[in-house]
């Protein structure tokens, strides 16, 4: 399933509630999906990943970037644990097999399909699985980088009321991307023009997003070229993702 472009009934910002959206079973028992955006072509996923207790994700190999916060329980892979309130970067060619050793709930947005082994099963969990030949070309490399989100400096972005924690820029990754943590004090105000795909999900309080509210839990789609304005009346924490510097009076992701 890909995501709707914009039109009359996919206006350029939607609001998707997650605790709304049904948990959906994959071909792995023990994994479960509640997807906002998944593409299996391009291998892109938007959404909250599920894994029951000591639960293995399968050996496989990210052919682009995966980051995914963990909103309860923790992942552990031979590099080591990610725990609870991080976010676990994967980078093109990354390659683990994780396992979860209580029930887990991940935050998770994929930019590019994964590969398992020709001798395996696919699980489901990740968009665009593929069966190949996997490879480890760089085994010294650590298979992701754990980030303390909670514990990263505070930067101001220009708009009075919002600052930011950068959580991810993407570099060497060939993509001009950021991940970013967001804090907006009661009364934060703000309106920008999305120059590419930006989401948030709010991790706690409440916006509004051109007139929709978006409480704790609630994933915001911003298409290209979409113009948008968040009001903040009592004060939200949210993650975000852009895939280009938007347009406005601040500087939201630090590009």
């Amino acid at each position: 399933m890909s995501s709707p472009s914009a039109s009359p009934m996919h206006p350029p910002t939607r609001v998707f509630d997650a605790s709304a959206i049904p948990w959906e079973a994959t071909a792995k028992p023990g994994l479960w999906l509640k997807t906002v955006r998944n593409d299996d072509r391009a291998g892109t996923f938007l959404g909250l990943v599920r894994f029951d207790a000591s639960v293995r994700s399968g050996l496989h190999q990210h052919q682009g970037v995966a980051t995914s916060f963990v909103v309860d329980g923790g992942l552990t892979d031979h590099h080591g644990s990610v725990r609870l309130h991080e976010a676990g970067i994967n980078v093109r060619g990354s390659t683990h097999d994780a396992i979860s050793y209580q029930s887990t709930v991940l935050v998770s947005r994929l930019e590019g399909p994964v590969t398992y082994p020709a001798a395996d099963t696919i699980s489901g969990v990740h968009a665009g699985s593929r069966l190949a030949e996997v490879r480890n070309l760089h085994p010294d490399v650590p298979p992701e980088v754990n980030v303390p989100v909670d514990a990263l400096p505070h930067f101001p972005t220009g708009i009075p009321g919002v600052r930011r924690q950068t959580v991810f820029d993407y570099a060497d990754t060939g993509s001009v991307h950021r991940m970013v943590q967001l804090t907006l004090l009661p009364g934060a105000a703000f309106s920008f023009e999305a120059r590419g795909l930006t989401d948030f999900w709010v991790r706690g309080g409440a916006i509004e997003v051109d007139g929709q509210a978006a409480t704790a839990n609630c994933f915001v789609q911003c298409q290209a070229g979409a113009k948008v304005a968040i009001d903040c009346p009592y004060g939200a924490l949210l993650i975000g993702w852009a895939e280009a510097r938007e347009h406005g009076d601040g500087n939201l992701f630090g590009f």
